[in-house]
């Protein structure tokens, strides 16, 4: 059966701001998975990824309120946390559509560790933001008393900013490709991975990064030999000069294509589609065979043929 490797992102479980409980991420979450559960039903095996930037985000701020009475969560540590809720709700609900359909499935969720390089450049330049706004002064205090990076955020305020290196080895990628053997539906890699390093001895501890779930996606689709990479975004295809007058909506690039665009840095937004290019890139150049992208009300439909932007090598 062919495998298909679907990154979902963090931010499709959340609507709209008025739409943000666990409640609500839970029914979006169920959304997308009627259209990966009728993929199954097609014929298809997948391993299924997700971004978790919000999540994250909703920890960090609870954990920040409840700071004078309760111990702060460490990012590594929020990461495993949206990893496992994240997966809950999506294996929920596909085992839920199985049911409901008669497929004989069983669906794991792998709550996975990525390993990144300790001399990655990315640490000696970090520019991830996250967690809340502060001021001046609780910045300072934070830098001094707890090391950490902070930058002012457009005169909106200061934030923490943390590191975003590549991603090297999927520590559980062994136990992902058995269930996969197995013909199960796996969860992992989320949100890029949980984000360790190992000393000399090998052993591995959490660092205080995020990993490009796209780029997590990719590496996970090279290690398993997926069919196809499939990107799931806020847009049904990607566009030339989108948001111009010029704007052209694309069915189908070629691996070189996407390679000039992304070195003319003109086409592709660094705050949306340039990263998921750059996943593609990896995948096709780390042997893939083709990535899609689309969203999820038409993930079938862009399996199928019919919409959707196909990257091929």
């Amino acid at each position: 059966m062919p495998l298909a490797v679907i990154a979902i992102g963090g931010n499709s479980l959340i609507p709209d701001a008025q739409h943000q409980t666990v409640q609500d991420q839970y029914e979006a979450a169920a959304v997308t998975d009627e259209h990966i559960a009728s993929l199954v039903e097609d014929g298809w095996d997948v391993a299924i990824t997700h971004g978790n930037g919000p999540q994250v985000g909703f920890i960090l701020r609870r954990s920040e309120l409840a700071s004078n009475e309760l111990h702060e969560v460490p990012l590594d540590y929020c990461g495993a946390d949206t990893q496992g809720a994240i997966g809950y709700m999506l294996q929920q609900n596909l085992i839920n559509d199985f049911r409901a359909r008669g497929i004989d499935k069983n669906v794991a969720t792998v709550v996975t560790q990525v390993e990144v390089d300790p001399n990655d450049p990315a640490f000696d330049n970090p520019s991830k933001p996250i967690g809340s706004f502060m001021d001046s002064e609780q910045a300072q205090s934070r830098i001094e008393d707890d090391g950490w990076d902070c930058t002012e955020d457009s005169g909106r305020g200061w934030r923490r900013v943390v590191a975003s290196p590549k991603p090297k080895r999927i520590v559980e990628i062994e136990i992902i490709r058995q269930l996969l053997d197995a013909g199960n539906v796996v969860i992992g890699v989320g949100g890029g991975g949980i984000p360790v390093v190992a000393d000399d001895n090998g052993d591995l501890r959490g660092v205080a990064a995020v990993i490009d779930k796209d780029l997590a996606s990719a590496l996970l689709a090279n290690e398993v030999g997926a069919d196809l990479l499939l990107i799931s975004t806020a847009v049904e295809k990607c566009a030339l000069n989108f948001g111009t007058p010029d704007e052209e909506w694309i069915d189908e690039f070629t691996l070189d294509e996407v390679k000039q665009y992304l070195d003319e840095g003109t086409h592709f937004a660094e705050g949306s589609m340039a990263p998921k290019m750059r996943a593609v890139v990896q995948y096709l150049e780390g042997g893939g065979k083709e990535a899609l992208i689309t969203n999820p009300e038409n993930i079938e439909r862009a399996v199928a043929g019919e919409t959707g932007t196909r990257i091929v090598p």
